[in-house]
């Protein structure tokens, strides 16, 4: 029997060593996961901020951009509006041109029609 004890001592030993084993394994893997967890926090939360940065500089070029459309956009209109009022001088220049030579054409036809011999 003493060596049953033996071997069953060793058996409990041999558990005892394999259970402290696996603790301090399973210690081990919690320590990792936990610090691969923070480290992954941190880096989406530089990844996060990050990319609010960039969001932030995309919006002002943005409205930047935006600025200078617009006064783009108003030198257009502004070179449009005096195109138009050139455009409507012209042509007012040239009503009245018309006109002038339509009423010397028919003085010209009435003055020869005078002329003519009534017979």
């Amino acid at each position: 029997m003493a060596s049953k004890k033996k071997t069953s001592t060793k058996k409990r030993s041999s558990s005892t060593t394999r259970k402290s084993a696996a603790t301090r394994t399973r210690n081990d893997l919690t320590r990792q996961l936990r610090a691969d967890l923070k480290a992954s926090k941190e880096t989406l939360r530089a990844a996060n901020t990050s990319a609010r940065n960039e969001l932030k500089l995309a919006k002002a070029a943005a409205k930047a951009e935006i600025a200078v459309l617009k006064d783009q956009l108003a030198a257009v209109m502004k070179r449009e509006k005096a195109l138009l009022k050139v455009s409507e001088q012209k042509t007012k220049m040239m009503w009245k041109a018309a006109e002038q030579w339509e009423k010397k054409q028919v003085t010209k036809i009435q003055k020869m029609f005078n002329k003519a011999p009534k017979a």
